[in-house]
Order: structure tokens, then C-alpha cells, then sequence
């Protein structure tokens, strides 16, 4: 059985799913993907997303803000409550993206403590989006505490460096549909140094849709292209890399 550790159900087009949810779910269930973690990514649309997938008992949900989603200021009191739920089993997500927002610096590393001075005081992990801001990740998880509660850095694209520093404060490493891109090979090669013990798989979706179905909508079901290909750089089997992969979810989450 597989698991997608980050996938966004309330971002799905559901026009391309015949306007049902139970038809993404299904698709997972009939690929052996058995749970899926649905991601926050602003406050103000928990709620709904909450209720949308309130009858399915394998969607486990997080709540936060997303780095590039600063239109809203992080009041911790709002993230305490809404995430004081036992659906939510994460903060998050959050982090860093100079990417995208460099000008909205100061704003990010504001909201990331904030969502960090949460997750301690609810011993839920963090769900961590970092792009093009390895040093300030790094320190900030530091700084502020977070290997008290551990957690995900997701959608990895950064540097082998930066993986074993997070290993090393108690963080897993997860691979999405990037790794099967074509132009991804220093991905690869991070890829096949995480431990069995330190690695997830996601799908992110609706975005990133591995190899063969790039240029389409993702969903949980394609997590299982991530876990073939991942098999294929690791040198182990798809079966082990379902294994170890929820084994380590149900570990960090304690599921």
C-alpha cells in the first residue's frame, strides 16, 4: 500500500472527475494508495477544505499558510484553533520561497516562526516548503526550536547539503513527480542517498504530474509513478519503497 504525504484535494479541478471527489478517492483506492494527507495552504480556506473531505477517514489533513500565500497576516491564535483537531495531524504548509516572492521576505520568515511556535505547542510535525532559501530554512528550524516536532520537507528540489542538515534535525525528505522528470538528474542523485528511514513520497497534486502524465491534472493515484521511479534510482524493489515510505509516514506521524 502506498501513501501521498501532500496532495491539495480542494485545489482539483473536479470538472475533469466528473464534479465528485469520491471518483480521485476511488482512483487511489483502486492503486493502492490507502491514505493521503490533504495540505493547507491559506487559513482562510481550511474550513471548507475540511469539510469536503470530512467523510473520507483516510484523508488526514494539515493546517496552515503557504510561504507565498501572505495576503493574510498569520494571527497564531486562528492557526491554534483551527488546528487543535484530531483530522490535523500537521502545520503547515509553510517555509520559505525567494523564489517566486523574494520581496515578501520579511513577511515569510514572520509567518514560518509563527506556524513553527504552533507546532510545538500542539507537538504536531511541520509540513515545510523551502525553494531558493536553503540558509534561512535551516537556520530558522534551528533557531526556533523545530526539531522538538520534526516533520516533512516537501517537493524536494534542493541540494543532498541541505537534505542531511534536516535529517539531522529529524526531518524526512519527500520526493514528488519532479524526480521523473527528465532535466531532474541532481534530484535523482539526492534521491538515492536519503536512508530507508528518511524518505516519503507525494504527489502534490493537482500540480507536478509525474512521467507519462505530465501536462495533466495529478492526483494521489500517480503517486505510484514516484515510488516506481524511486525504486529505479534507489535499486529496490516498488514494494520495499511502499514499505518503507508508510512505515516512515505512520512513524513520524504516529499513526
Amino acid at each position: 500500500m502506498f501513501i501521498d504525504s501532500h496532495c491539495h484535494l480542494d485545489r482539483l479541478n473536479l470538472s475533469l472527475h466528473d464534479n465528485n471527489l469520491n471518483n480521485v478517492i476511488q482512483a487511489a483506492a483502486d492503486a493502492k494508495v490507502d491514505k493521503l494527507l490533504c495540505v493547507s495552504v491559506t487559513l482562510a480556506d481550511f474550513p471548507r477544505m475540511a469539510e469536503q473531505t470530512a467523510h473520507y477517514a483516510n484523508v488526514l489533513l494539515t493546517c496552515g499558510a503557504h510561504p507565498l500565500n501572505q495576503e493574510d497576516a498569520i494571527i497564531p491564535e486562528q492557526l491554534l484553533a483551527l488546528s487543535d483537531n484530531d483530522r490535523v495531524i500537521a502545520i503547515g504548509e509553510t517555509g520559505l520561497d525567494y523564489h517566486y516572492a523574494p520581496e515578501t521576505k520579511a513577511l515569510q520568515l514572520d509567518s514560518f516562526k509563527k506556524h513553527i511556535k504552533v507546532a510545538k505547542q500542539l507537538k504536531k510535525p511541520l509540513i515545510i516548503h523551502t525553494r531558493e532559501a536553503q540558509e534561512d530554512t535551516l537556520a530558522l528550524l534551528r533557531s526556533e526550536g523545530a526539531a522538538e516536532v520534526g516533520g516533512i520537507l516537501h517537493c524536494f528540489t534542493e541540494t543532498w547539503e541541505m537534505a542531511k542538515q534536516a535529517i539531522e534535525l529529524g526531518f524526512y525528505i519527500s520526493f514528488s513527480g519532479i524526480v521523473t522528470f527528465k532535466n531532474a538528474t541532481a534530484l535523482r542523485e539526492v534521491a538515492a542517498l536519503v536512508p530507508d528511514d528518511k524518505f516519503l513520497i507525494e504527489t502534490d497534486s493537482p500540480y507536478l504530474a509525474p512521467v507519462p502524465y505530465r501536462g495533466k491534472e495529478n492526483q494521489p493515484a500517480y503517486v505510484v509513478e514516484v515510488a516506481k521511479h524511486l525504486a529505479s534510482i534507489r535499486g529496490q524493489s516498488v514494494e520495499e519503497i511502499a514499505k518503507l515510505s508508510s512505515d516512515n509516514f505512520n512513524r513520524l506521524f504516529k499513526l
